[in-house]
Formats: structure tokens, C-alpha cells, sequence
């Protein structure tokens, strides 16, 4: 079921036409899907991309037919915090009557939200959240179509020897990295993840960590500075990333490489640190709409589409996750016949599709955990104020390549 041109097409011409009238197969009830996200506070732009994106998805199965003869409809449920994820699936399922949950931008949310999911017998699709512990849990509701923490930090590690490292023209044994991260299960799931890949490598390894709420990050990148690494890794959230390169600059602190996990590539962070000091710095990223074609077909077409539907480029590469995410779980709907979660896992089990099959790059093929295991991230670096992909190679758009490393 992935998109090809022609469908993409199909699908801005059936968004219209529904807009205008009522569509002829939708005459039952909707299947409701409720996506548990941020949609106030300091990560508010992030959940509403996520579920942006969920609505894109959702336009394009309504303009193909729907699902099982229904119309399909995202509705959003507010969660900031743990207890309200707790809050929003008991309003979504007891008020909205909704069929499945989804989300979420944030771990913590993701993991007391798909509990409560369980309590009421629902389906938790998780698309974004990372921490591994959210699939070993062994939940038997939750499913996760994204990449885990162990990719991220994997990727991370690979970039740093291969990209690198080879820039450097240093070996693993003679490499010294500096792990930074927030001390929340997100953060701290990657970042000791990365330090066990390192250390089995032969790179010598520094850690440090730090709270998401900090107001001053001086001493973290102070403690990094006096271990004096080639590359520094930091893994957090959009606002303490920003404070983190905010104190780096400030302190003088230019290590050889400095790479960012999971955020790090928006315009809020180009906004507030400015394009000349980002220049060369890697993030380890969800793939995002500027992969090559051949990596992730269909990218290109997705960013045309978002950009006719809301007049802008989306605002981080969590929104086309989210998409592709979103169209598994439609074929995984279409396959069980129903909305029950025991069929639905039961169908997406069983779903074997080669990498390269989705835009973000992407197959499906689920271990015993229902963590999709052909879901990776990919490197990509901020070059004159924009933000590319680089590695693998095979990601990167014609005459896009590596830069500035080491920084200037």
C-alpha cells in the first residue's frame, strides 16, 4: 500500500472533493483514532506535527475508500505530561468512542498512555516515542512502526566511526567521545546504549547527563570541554539542545564533530543559535523529505503534499515518520478485517516488507516485541543553514556530502 505519484495525486483531489460533499463510502461510523500528543506547552509544535501528519495519513486512506468501507478521523487528545496521557486515553476512549490510540512525541507520555490503552482494551500504535523500554515491556497492545532508542544510538555510533572518524582519518582505538544526554528514560536509554557500542569499538568514552528543565547548562559542556573529545553526542529535547549549543558557543567549545540525537534540525534551534556555529554539525534524524528517491521513494511527493495542504514545509522529520507510521497501520487494519488489537498485531506480525518500501526508507518486519525492526534513522547535517541527509549515502540527494569536518 504505499503511495505511488499517481495516488499522491489521487489523494489532493479526493481531500477536495470531500471537503465539498459527503463521501459515499463513509455511511457507517468512523474508525476513530485517537492520537495522544503535546498540544500545549513547551513541546506543543512537535505533537501537532506528529498529529498533522496523522491527518495527511488519514486524508489519503479517506481519498482511496477508507478502511474496511469507514471513514477514518484522527482526533486529539492533550497529554504534556504522564498523567495527563492517563487522562486523555480515558477522555478519548469514554467520550470520543475512539477505535485505536496513537502517538506519541514524548516517551513518558507514550508509556503511561498505552497502560491505560490495555485497561480499556485498545490498541497503543506507537509511531515516535523511542525508548526501548516502551517495547520491552511486552505490552501486549503496543506496537511500535519507528525506530527504537538502540537505532538512534547505533546510528549515532556508526556515524561517528564511519563519518567521522574517517574524516579524521583516525581509527575507533584512537577515537575519544563525549556522550551527553537528558536523564529521562529517552535520553538515558540512547546515550547508554552509545557508550556500550563505543566501548566494545575500542573508542574511549566520556559521559555526561543533565534534566530537560535545566535553566543553565554551563557545567555539562564545561566537564565535556576538559575531556577534550573529537566528537561530542548529545541526546535531549529541543530546549535543552538549545541551551546546550547556546553554552558550547558561548564557552568556545568546537570539538573536531558535534552531533545531535533525535532533534537539534529545526528552525527553532537555526533561530536560536544561529546557521554559522550549526554549520557541520550531524544530528542523527528521522529520515526526512529531502532523502534521495531511491532511499526513500515517494519522500519528495510527500513534502509537495504537506506543503499544499499547509502552505509551508513541515516543521521537524518527526511528521513524515508519523505519515509512514500511520500507513502501516492502515494496511495492518485492512489485512485483520478489524479494529480489535488482538487481530490487528496479529496482521502486522505477520507483514514482511523490504527497506526502501515507505518514504522514510523504511520496511516492516516486527520482532517478537512488535518493535518494527527495518525502521531506521539516518545522519544528516546543517550545511549553509539547511539541514541534509549524508549517511548512508544512498540517503543523500545528488552532490550532497559531508562538510565541514572537522569544524572550522
Amino acid at each position: 500500500m504505499t503511495l505511488t505519484r499517481r495516488q499522491f495525486g489521487a489523494l489532493a483531489t479526493g481531500a477536495a472533493l470531500m471537503a465539498g460533499s459527503r463521501s459515499s463510502f463513509a455511511q457507517g461510523a468512523p474508525i476513530k483514532i485517537g492520537a495522544v500528543n503535546p498540544y500545549s506547552g513547551a513541546m506543543a509544535q512537535y505533537g501537532d506535527e506528529v498529529t498533522r501528519c496523522y491527518e495527511l495519513a488519514a486524508e489519503w486512506a479517506n481519498a482511496q475508500g477508507g478502511l474496511l468501507g469507514r471513514q477514518v478521523q484522527i482526533v486529539r487528545g492533550n497529554a504534556t505530561s504522564a498523567q495527563e496521557g492517563i487522562g486523555a486515553v480515558e477522555q478519548l476512549v469514554g467520550r470520543d468512542k475512539v477505535d485505536i490510540l496513537a502517538g506519541t512525541y514524548v516517551t513518558a507520555i507514550s508509556n503511561a498512555a498505552s497502560e491505560s490503552a490495555l485497561n480499556y482494551g485498545k490498541l497503543y500504535w506507537e509511531t515516535n516515542a523511542l525508548a526501548r523500554d516502551l517495547t520491552d515491556r511486552g505490552l501486549p497492545n503496543f506496537v511500535r512502526t519507528g525506530p527504537s532508542s538502540n537505532e538512534f544510538a547505533s546510528r549515532a555510533v556508526e556515524g561517528a566511526i564511519k563519518v567521522v572518524g574517517a574524516k579524521l582519518n583516525k581509527q575507533p582505538k584512537d577515537l575519544k567521545v563525549w556522550i551527553e544526554h537528558e536523564d529521562s528514560a529517552y535520553g538515558t536509554s540512547i546515550a547508554l546504549e552509545q557508550q556500550r557500542l563505543f566501548k566494545a569499538a575500542g573508542v574511549t568514552v566520556g559521559i555526561g547527563s543533565h534534566s530537560a528543565k535545566a535553566i543553565d547548562v554551563t557545567d555539562s559542556i564545561l566537564r565535556a570541554k576538559n575531556f577534550a573529545p573529537d566528537v561530542w553526542i548529545s541526546t535531549a529535547y529541543v530546549v535543552d539542545t538549545n541551551l546546550l549549543l547556546r553554552a558550547a558557543r558561548d564557552q568556545g567549545f568546537k570539538p573536531a564533530a558535534m552531533m545531535s540525537c533525535g532533534v537539534g534540525d529545526t528552525k527553532e534551534t537555526l533561530e536560536a543559535i544561529g546557521k554559522d556555529y550549526l554549520d557541520g554539525i550531524l544530528l542523527v534524524s528521522y529520515p526526512r523529505p529531502d532523502v534521495s528517491e531511491k532511499y526513500g521513494p515517494g519522500a519528495g511527493v510527500f513534502l509537495r503534499l504537506y506543503r499544499d495542504k499547509l502552505g509551508r514545509d513541515p516543521v521537524a522529520p518527526q511528521g513524515m515518520n508519523a505519515f509512514v507510521g500511520m500507513k502501516i497501520l492502515f494496511e495492518a487494519i485492512k489485512a485483520a478485517g478489524s479494529v480489535e488489537f488482538e487481530k490487528v498485531i496479529k496482521a502486522a506480525a505477520a507483514m514482511d516488507k523490504p527497506l526502501g518500501a515507505y518514504e522514510t526508507g523504511y520496511g516492516v518486519k516486527f520482532d517478537d516485541k512488535m518493535q518494527n525492526t527495518r525502521a531506521l534513522p539516518v545522519v544528516a547535517q546543517w550545511q549553509g543553514g539547511a539541514v541534509k541527509a549524508v549517511y548512508p549515502t544512498e540517503a543523500a540527494s545528488e552532490g550532497v556530502s559531508v562538510i565541514n569536518v572537522p569544524r572550522a
